[in-house]
């Protein structure tokens, strides 16, 4: 069988695909600041220094850092547009029109659906959810879904995690007498749907202080502001939907920081104590219970199986998960998505196979560009958005993974870290139908006879833009330590700084000249990982560590020559006792030795 193209790019490219290691020292002020961190960091060097690259730089919010608090949620009704969305909500309620909850068939849709469906259904049963199909209605707003609403006398649809483009078909509902209120997160244009509200951070001059919520944090915000503005006081009610929230901030990779990480916080406690009856089901089925749950198990298990519903057959499956009150229900939904889910993996490698052959036998697809744009009709729509993260990843270019469905190519695109791929899509936006997005993920429709000529644009726009720091990876170093410096007390407050993800990634820690005891070796099906056991004149102790796919760097290690490393600090838990390991990140000869 023919082996992974990425993983040949990868062991081919090794030294060109090496990541810029990026350090910069605190400045005299910003030192006199981590000092002043100390006390609260339990005297441990170098947690100040953590906080300090975090934007925590007094004593009053580390205490807030290591202690996020539900009290510290933003005010909803600072939110444009929050007092109209409640206000119509409550007249909807008080008329006991029928009312639709709308969004999106991928995870922070259906978790945003479930989210505001499960709250409003104590106290109003006027109610019903949609999401629609990937294959026949598309994204965003269809006009199959507001000619349902039309035939089933729903007057008031909230729609979550799109709908901030829909001009034309809200336009449409509103002459069939249904009213619209957006929750989205999308960046909006310049033009505005006829909703009678819309709730999102990113409207040009809003002073909401969290601009990167989830669409899902944007549903709990308004459910947030309509339980105030009703003097509903059990706030347990909306609290207990945080795991839904703490979901989607992990699977739409939104900053933690500010509200995101208070909400994420709070969200992965419900997850790990009392999660709802549908995330339960799939928290067993990746055999998670009794484990700590982190926001990398919701990227890479949990996530994963809710999108599949959406991409493989319905996103309204994913809700009624979410939604169901029955523990048998839950489990028998939840063993049908993971079959879904299992179904998508094999769809997955299949067509990154066939993106890999595709390139590989047309070198000019990457050769020389700065970009990549790629094309089959017959791919499946549900996991091209997939394959154009892999290929950011194996070739560091932003990319666009392009399929045929309902007479378009539509596609999907993933970018570098740093570089705008919205911009660089709106950049061709007279030739495509539909699009809509963030600065790292878009999704896009254009006619097939326009695709060369986007191909084209997109690659201009690219080459003039990126910046050469953006053409390879980079590896942000919070600190400068030696093995003496690493203990247990160091790794007791490192968990502090959960939960990790952009905007508070994982501590990266830099040591130089370290050396190989004598005990590393190669492991791994193919002898591509190194087992490492390293000291540095620090301290006597031994560290052990692991570095995968770095085999190249063994014959050097071996031979008792020194290298730097960077790696994060993580706890290995064995037979209930703990011992830290590094994970390397990357290796360097030392410069002591290349001189």
């Amino acid at each position: 069988m023919r082996q992974n193209v990425a993983i040949a790019f990868c062991q081919k490219n090794y030294d060109t695909m090496s990541n810029n290691w990026n350090y910069q020292p605190l400045t005299h002020q910003e030192q006199e600041k981590a000092d002043a961190l100390l006390p609260v960091c339990g005297g441990i060097s170098p947690i100040p220094e953590l906080l300090m690259r975090r934007g925590v730089s007094t004593p009053e919010e580390a205490v807030g850092f290591f202690s996020p608090s539900l009290d510290d949620l933003h005010d909803p009704f600072l939110m444009p547009d929050m007092d109209k969305a409640v206000n119509r909500l409550n007249r909807a309620m008080g008329a006991k029109e029928r009312i639709m909850i709308y969004g999106d068939y991928d995870v922070d849709g259906t978790t945003a659906v479930a989210l505001v469906y499960k709250y409003l259904q104590n106290y109003y049963s006027n109610i019903e959810y949609y999401i629609p199909t990937r294959y026949e209605e598309g994204y965003g707003i269809s006009r199959k879904s507001i000619e349902y609403a039309a035939e089933n006398d729903v007057k008031l649809v909230v729609v979550l995690d799109c709908g901030i483009k829909a001009i034309d078909e809200i336009a449409y509902a509103k002459q069939l007498g249904i009213d619209f209120i957006i929750c989205d997160h999308h960046v909006p244009d310049e033009e505005l749907p006829p909703a009678v509200a819309i709730l999102n951070p990113k409207m040009p001059g809003s002073p909401y202080p969290c601009p990167h919520l989830s669409g899902c944090g944007v549903g709990f915000k308004f459910m947030q502001g309509f339980a105030k503005s009703n003097g509903l006081g059990n706030h347990n009610e909306l609290d207990s939907l945080l795991d839904l929230v703490a979901v989607s901030i992990a699977a739409d990779i939104v900053p933690i920081v500010g509200e995101n990480r208070i909400m994420a916080y709070h969200g992965l406690r419900r997850l790990n104590s009392n999660p709802n009856l549908g995330l339960r089901s799939i928290i067993r089925l990746c055999k998670l219970t009794n484990k700590d749950i982190t926001i990398s198990d919701v990227i890479f298990k949990i996530g994963p199986r809710i999108n599949a519903s959406g991409r493989m057959q319905s996103g309204m499956e994913a809700v009624g998960l979410l939604v169901t009150r029955d523990l048998h229900d839950a489990y028998q939904r939840g063993a049908e998505i993971d079959q879904y889910n299992k179904d998508r993996k094999e769809l997955d490698k299949k067509i990154t196979d066939e993106a890999n052959e595709l390139i590989e036998n047309n070198v000019n697809i990457v050769h020389g560009k700065r970009s990549i744009v790629i094309y089959n009709k017959n791919w499946h729509k549900g996991i091209i958005g997939i394959v154009a993260s892999r290929l950011t990843e194996l070739y560091y270019k932003p990319s666009v993974v392009l399929t045929y469905a309902n007479g378009m190519a539509t596609g999907s695109s993933r970018s570098v870290q740093g570089f705008d791929i919205y911009s660089a899509v709106n950049s061709t936006r007279h030739l495509l139908e539909n699009f809509g997005g963030h600065t790292y993920a878009v999704g896009l429709s254009l006619k097939e006879e326009n695709i060369p000529e986007f191909s084209k644009l997109f690659e201009e726009y690219v080459v003039k833009h990126i910046q050469p720091n953006q053409l390879c990876p980079q590896l942000d170093i919070d600190a400068d330590i030696s093995f003496a410096d690493i203990s247990p007390e160091l790794t007791t407050w490192l968990k502090k700084f959960n939960p990790f993800g952009p905007g508070n990634q994982k501590p990266v820690f830099r040591t130089r000249n370290v050396f190989d005891f004598g005990t590393s070796k190669l492991v791994g099906k193919n002898m591509e990982h190194i087992k490492l056991e390293l000291e540095d004149d620090s301290t006597s102790r031994v560290i052990s560590a692991i570095a995968f796919n770095m085999a190249p760097y063994f014959e050097h290690i071996h031979a008792h020559k020194p290298i730097d490393i960077c790696y994060t600090i993580e706890q290995n838990k064995h037979h209930h006792t703990e011992s830290i390991q590094l994970m390397i990140k990357d290796i360097r000869i030392s410069k002591s030795e290349q001189d």
